[in-house]
């Protein structure tokens, strides 16, 4: 079960490093980002694309919490999560990740169905996926709720892309501070720019082109 949960967390990681290329257009090329949506919502494969998506999205933590209610039946309490023998703020930051993985991976539940909601269920026509997201953005609790989503995205990898690592055995006392770096490098990546996205957004006052 370690192993499917690290597996499907990578997945879902690999999927928002794409993903992120995508929206950024919208706050730095909004009409090449009109073009690629367009491009992108009439393709055939789509679908399937999402379905397995999706399916990544609900095995996950769906597997994480049948590992947690397992932990407890076997032993009455969580297993203990290992202490890192390093100092400062990596260190620290990393522990603060441990100990809110499950807040923050309900978070990002949270906004993931919310966001779809939003602009997938039903997308947008061709052409209005920046007015939708504005629309979205523009009510104050919303656009909060994206901008946490960006934290706490970075907090559930900075911890979740070690462990995912070392339960598939390829953390190694080699390469671990490699990958451990790596790892918590694209964390602030992913959710910072995530975060970067709504205000760019805003402040550059972005919108469809106008109809031809």
């Amino acid at each position: 079960m370690v192993a499917w949960i690290a597996v499907t967390g990578l997945g879902l990681v690999l999927f928002l490093v794409v993903h992120l290329g995508g929206v950024a257009l919208a706050a730095v090329a909004p009409e090449s980002f009109e073009r690629y949506a367009a491009h992108l919502h009439s393709r055939p494969w789509l679908p399937f694309l999402e379905a397995g998506l999706a399916a990544l999205a609900l095995a996950h933590p769906g597997l994480a919490l049948s590992r947690w209610r397992a932990n407890r039946r076997a032993g009455g309490e969580p297993v203990p999560r290992r202490r890192s023998r390093r100092e400062g703020a990596g260190a620290a930051l990393g522990a603060l990740a441990g100990r809110t993985l499950p807040w923050s991976g309900g978070l990002l539940l949270a906004f993931l169905v919310i966001h779809l909601v939003q602009l997938r269920w039903p997308r947008p026509a061709a052409g209005q996926e920046l007015a939708a997201l504005h629309a979205v953005l523009e009510r104050p609790g919303w656009l909060a709720l994206y901008l946490l989503a960006g934290p706490a995205l970075a907090l559930h990898l900075f911890h979740g892309n070690e462990s995912a690592h070392r339960s598939l055995g390829l953390l190694t006392p080699a390469n671990g501070e490699v990958l451990r770096r790596a790892g918590r490098v694209l964390a602030v990546l992913l959710g910072g720019g995530f975060s970067l996205v709504p205000p760019l957004l805003l402040l550059r006052g972005s919108l469809p082109l106008p109809p031809a």
